[in-house]
């Protein structure tokens, strides 16, 4: 079983920087996708920032791009969101999230099935203040 932990998340003021981690566990070598979902409290959906399948391709929301790098750490325990430039307008609550992708479709495959049956930790809060 895939057990997702967030942490990281904080308040901030515009422009400035956080870095969110995933300790993700159960997960296999050949895992699937690993991504952050995020999505204003009170929705019932979000959308995905950034994935990452385990052939290597990463993948990130226009919204994002240039702003936010998704990494992953050596043993491949922890995932890493770096998100520079936050803006106020955008979504606080963000989510670490894994699916299989047991037909190999691909991290832009991920973007959709992270969403609709991905699993997710609780979430961690990020608060960009104007």
């Amino acid at each position: 079983e895939v057990q997702l932990v967030e942490s990281g998340g904080g308040s901030v003021q515009t422009g400035g920087s956080l870095r969110l981690s995933c300790a993700a566990s159960g997960v296999e070598h050949r895992y699937g996708c690993l991504g952050w979902i995020r999505q204003a409290e009170g929705t019932n959906r979000g959308e995905v920032v950034a994935v990452m399948h385990d052939d290597g391709e990463v993948v990130y929301d226009d919204s994002v791009k240039d702003r936010f790098t998704l990494s992953r750490d050596n043993s491949g325990g922890i995932l890493y969101l770096q998100m520079d430039s936050l803006k106020p307008e955008e979504p606080d609550m963000y989510f670490c999230a894994h699916d299989s992708d047991r037909n190999r479709k691909g991290a832009r495959w991920c973007r959709i099935s992270l969403l609709d049956c991905g699993s997710r930790g609780q979430g961690t809060r990020v608060t960009v203040s104007s």
